[in-house]
C-alpha cells in the first residue's frame, strides 16, 4: 500500500465513516429502553367473539348492545373488527413471529385506534367511534370474506365495506354516506389513524430507528418522516395524496387511495425513552372528499403484510418505497444487481449465509478486473520508488520541488499516481449499498446462520454483564472476524510496502479498530459479508501477485521513458505540475521580498 493508495483509503473511510452518521439511521442511547420482550398484547390473548363463520346475509345488530368483534381470515392475515365505529382494530400476520416467538401482531386495539368523522352543516362533529354498527358477513366475488358496517345517522346511514381477498395482504375499504347530501357540511371527512408501535425485533435501536411513516402524493414525489429522531417530527403534505404507510422496520400498515387521491394529510411522530413498552407512537391524518363517498367514488385500500420489496411494488406506484435502499446511486446497485441475485440464489439455496458467501464470490470476480488494476498501479509505484528516493535526497526539505519534480517523473514513466484510487473508489457505490441492504432487507430477517440468529441483526457470541459506550453489552464474533481480518490484511501490505511511514501507518490500523466499535450492533449478515470479502481478498491477492511481473513493469516504463522523453505533462496531470510550479515562483517572490 503506498502513499497515493493510504491516501485513497483515508478518503474512503472518510466518507464512509460520514456516510454512516449523517446519512444512515442515527443510534440513539437506550440506557432506560427495556431488554424484555413486550408483553403478549391482549388482542392475542382474547378468544374471538365472533367470526365471519355466521350464515351469509346474516346481521348483527349492535346498535344497542355492547361493541362485538369479528374477523375476516385468509392464510396470511387475521383482521379484527369492532362494530364499535365498523373500524380495523387489530391486525395479525400469520406467517410471522416476533424476533421473540410472540405471534406478529402489527397492531391491537391496545396500541392503535383508527377513526373518522365529520361535521353536518348545522356544526356538530358525527365520529364513527361513537357509533355502533350493524354488520352484515358474506363472501367476496372471486373468494374471500366480506363485512359490511351500516349505521343510522341524521335521516341517512353510514356505510362501510371491508373485503379481504384470499392469500391476500390487502384489506378493500368502501366508504359511503348514504342520503347525507343535505346534511353533512361540504367539507372533507377526517380519518386518524394512531399507532403505539411495539417491538418486535432483537435490536430495539434499529427497531426504532426504522420506524417512520412514508407517503406519497399524487403528484409524484414521496415524503417521509425522519426516522431516527428523538424529538417529534410532523410534517404536513403538500398536495393531495395518494397514499399513506406506517413503517415498522420489517412490516407495512398503508392505506391507498384507488380513485381520487386524500386531499391532504399531516404525520407526526413521538419517542419516549423512558417507555419500554412502546417504541415510538406514529400518528396520519388523511382528508377524504366528501363529494367521493356521497357519490360511491371512496374506494381504497389497506395493505398490512412484510416490508418485502417485490410484493410491495404490486401494490401501487412507488409503494415500494417503503423498504429502504439507499438513496439514488445505492438505492439502484440494490435494486437491480442485489436484490435480483439473492432472489435468484435463494431458488436453489435455502442457508442465507451461504448466498451470502456466494455473493461476495459474484461481486469480487465482477470487481476483480479494477481490484488487479489496483495492485498493477501500485506495483508500478513501488518500481519507481528508487528514482522518487533520489528526488527526496537531492531536494532535501524543499517539499514543493520534490512534488514538482515527483510528478514529471510520473509523466515520463507514463504512471497516473491516481490509477490506483479510482478502481477502488469505482467499487464504493457497491461499499455502501451493502450497509442499507443487511439491515433492511426481509429476506433475512430471522434467518439463523452458524451461531447467529438473525441475519438481519447483530449476533450474540457473548452477552456482556455490563453496557460499555460506543460498543454495546454484546460482542458480535462476526465483527470480531471481519476486524481480525482487516488488521492482518493491512499488517501484510505494510510489511511489503516500505513506503509506508509515520503517521499513515498507524492510521492504517487504527481504522479498523474504529469500525469493530461502529459495526458490533450491525446486521450480523453486513459483517459475515465483509469478513467472508476479506478472505477472498486474500486469495485474489496471492492470485494477482503471481501474475504481476515486475520485471515486465520495469521494462514497459523504461520503455515509456523513452517515449515520453520530450513529451510535457498533459491532463490532470499537467494542471497539478503547473499549480506546483506557480506556487514555488510565488514562494520564491515572497522570499526575495522578505
Amino acid at each position: 500500500m503506498d502513499k497515493n493508495s493510504a491516501t485513497g483509503l483515508f478518503l474512503i473511510s472518510a466518507l464512509l465513516l460520514v456516510y454512516l452518521f449523517f446519512f444512515s439511521p442515527k443510534k440513539t442511547d437506550e440506557k432506560a429502553a427495556g431488554k424484555t420482550p413486550p408483553a403478549t398484547t391482549a388482542a392475542a390473548k382474547a378468544p374471538a367473539v365472533l367470526t365471519t363463520a355466521l350464515a351469509p346475509e346474516a346481521t348483527l345488530d349492535t346498535t344497542a348492545g355492547p361493541a362485538q368483534d369479528l374477523h375476516l381470515t385468509n392464510a396470511n392475515l387475521d383482521v379484527t373488527l369492532s362494530t364499535r365505529g365498523g373500524r380495523i382494530s387489530a391486525v395479525r400476520l400469520l406467517k410471522y413471529k416476533t424476533f421473540f416467538g410472540k405471534p406478529m401482531d402489527l397492531f391491537d386495539a391496545n396500541s392503535a385506534r383508527m377513526d373518522t368523522k365529520f361535521r353536518t352543516l348545522d356544526g356538530k362533529t358525527v365520529q364513527f367511534s361513537d357509533l355502533n354498527f350493524q354488520a352484515v358477513p358474506s363472501q367476496a366475488a372471486g373468494g374471500g370474506s366480506m363485512l359490511t358496517f351500516t349505521a343510522p345517522v341524521a335521516g341517512g346511514s353510514i356505510v362501510q365495506t371491508y373485503t379481504l381477498p384470499a392469500n391476500s395482504f390487502e384489506v378493500k375499504y368502501d366508504l359511503r354516506l348514504n342520503g347525507l347530501d343535505r346534511t353533512v357540511a361540504q367539507e372533507p371527512l377526517t380519518f386518524s389513524f394512531i399507532d403505539e408501535v411495539r417491538q418486535t425485533e432483537q435490536d430495539l435501536k434499529q427497531n426504532r430507528n426504522h420506524t417512520t411513516i412514508n407517503h406519497y402524493l399524487a403528484a409524484g414525489d414521496q415524503g417521509a418522516l425522519a426516522e431516527a429522531s428523538e424529538k417529534p417530527e410532523e410534517i404536513k403534505a403538500s398536495g393531495p395524496v395518494k397514499w399513506a404507510a406506517h413503517k415498522h422496520d420489517f412490516f407495512v400498515a398503508g392505506l391507498i387511495a384507488d380513485q381520487q387521491p386524500f386531499a391532504g394529510g399531516a404525520f407526526n411522530s413521538n419517542v419516549n425513552l423512558a417507555d419500554s413498552s412502546t417504541i415510538k407512537t406514529l400518528s396520519t391524518t388523511l382528508t377524504i372528499p366528501v363529494a367521493e363517498v356521497e357519490q360511491g367514488r371512496g374506494q381504497y385500500r389497506f395493505f398490512f403484510g412484510p416490508n418485502s420489496f417485490n410484493l410491495l411494488k404490486a401494490v401501487t406506484p412507488e409503494f415500494d418505497r417503503n423498504v429502504y435502499l439507499g438513496w439514488g446511486l445505492f438505492r439502484w446497485v440494490n435494486r437491480f444487481v442485489v436484490l435480483p441475485v439473492f432472489h435468484f440464489l435463494e431458488q436453489y439455496i435455502s442457508s442465507y449465509g451461504i448466498i451470502i458467501l456466494l455473493l461476495v464470490v459474484l461481486i469480487k470476480l465482477v470487481t476483480w478486473p479494477l481490484t488487479y488494476k489496483t495492485y498493477e498501479s501500485q506495483a508500478r509505484m513501488k518500481v519507481l520508488k528508487p528514482e522518487i528516493d533520489e528526488l527526496k535526497a537531492k531536494y532535501g526539505d524543499d517539499q514543493t520541488k520534490v512534488q514538482q519534480e515527483t510528478m514529471k517523473l510520473y509523466s515520463t514513466f507514463g504512471v497516473s499516481p491516481l490509477s490506483g484510487c479510482v478502481p477502488t473508489l469505482l467499487t464504493l457505490p457497491i461499499l455502501f449499498a451493502m450497509f442499507q441492504f443487511f439491515p433492511n432487507a426481509i429476506e433475512l430477517r430471522q434467518q439463523t446462520f452458524l451461531w447467529a440468529k438473525d441475519l438481519s441483526s447483530y449476533d450474540v457470541f457473548v452477552k456482556l454483564p455490563f453496557y460499555v459506550k460506543w460498543y454495546g453489552d454484546h460482542v458480535s464474533m462476526f465483527t470480531l472476524l471481519m476486524t481480525a481480518s482487516t488488521l492482518l490484511m493491512t499488517w501484510q501490505s505494510n510489511q511489503t510496502n516500505t513506503a509506508m511511514q509515520g503517521p499513515m501507518k498507524t492510521y492504517s490500523y487504527l481504522m479498523p479498530i474504529i469500525f469493530l466499535f461502529v459495526l458490533n450492533s450491525f446486521a450480523a449478515g453486513l459483517t459475515w459479508y465483509y469478513f467472508v470479502s476479506n478472505v477472498i481478498t486474500f486469495a485474489q491477492q496471492a492470485l494477482t501477485r503471481a501474475l504481476v511481473d515486475d520485471t515486465k513493469i520495469r521494462a514497459q516504463l523504461d520503455a515509456n521513458k523513452i517515449k515520453n522523453k520530450d513529451k510535457k505533462p498533459g491532463g490532470l496531470q499537467g494542471r497539478i505540475a503547473e499549480a506546483m510550479k506557480a506556487a514555488q515562483e510565488r514562494e520564491a517572490q515572497a522570499k526575495r521580498k522578505s
